[in-house]
């Protein structure tokens, strides 16, 4: 049985919208790309489908999703329910959670918005940002040692979370080098078969 027709609005620089299409592409799963700059967000019928005007954006048939944890979750509930994507092992499950809660937080508040001042000029001060992302990849780096992964023996959506802004995290100014264990997590991840890396913004 063929998968439902899925759409997914989003930007090729959004790192949100990466941990989607990322899962999309690993599940391969057929889907409709909608790429929906910041202008095409503030249009009523996109805000129809998410009144915060954010992407990305999952439309599975009559079902619209906001949130790109919130869609990791479902993906992996509704279309690999017998994987270990999502664990239904309760612990692991926590620690799956742990690392979303992770990448909604530091991930966000650390290297995305340190990207996002750099690139996008976002107002925020960037030196509470790449502090915030420096004490996240001395965790990150010390978590890795020893595992090959976040949360479980094989990848999950946490690594799915926090991959995007990780992996661009120079683009904000937070150098990668003094991380091996993270650099050595980021090649894993990236050699997931049909994984996508996230796109690198021009300079």
């Amino acid at each position: 049985m063929s998968a439902p027709s899925l759409i997914l609005y989003g930007t090729p620089l959004s790192g949100h919208a990466h941990r989607v299409e990322s899962f999309l592409r690993l599940l391969n799963l057929p889907y409709d790309y909608r790429d929906t700059p910041a202008d095409r967000r503030k249009q009523p019928d996109f805000l129809a489908l998410n009144p915060l005007g954010e992407i990305p954006v999952l439309v599975d048939g009559d079902l619209v999703l906001a949130d790109s944890n919130a869609i990791l979750v479902y993906l992996a509930r509704r279309y690999a329910p017998d994987s270990r994507w999502y664990s239904a092992d309760p612990v692991i499950a926590a620690h799956i959670q742990r690392w979303l809660a992770i990448g909604s937080c530091e991930v966000r508040t650390g290297p995305a918005l340190a990207r996002a001042i750099c690139l996008f000029k976002r107002g925020g001060h960037l030196d509470e940002a790449q502090a915030i992302a420096r004490k996240l990849l001395v965790l990150m780096d010390g978590h890795l040692a020893g595992r090959a992964w976040l949360a479980d023996a094989v990848p999950t959506i946490a690594d799915l979370s926090c991959y995007p802004y990780v992996a661009r995290a120079p683009e904000g100014d937070v150098p990668l080098e003094p991380y091996p264990q993270v650099r050595a997590w980021l090649e894993r991840v990236e050699a997931l078969p049909g994984f996508p890396p996230m796109a690198r913004a021009p300079r």
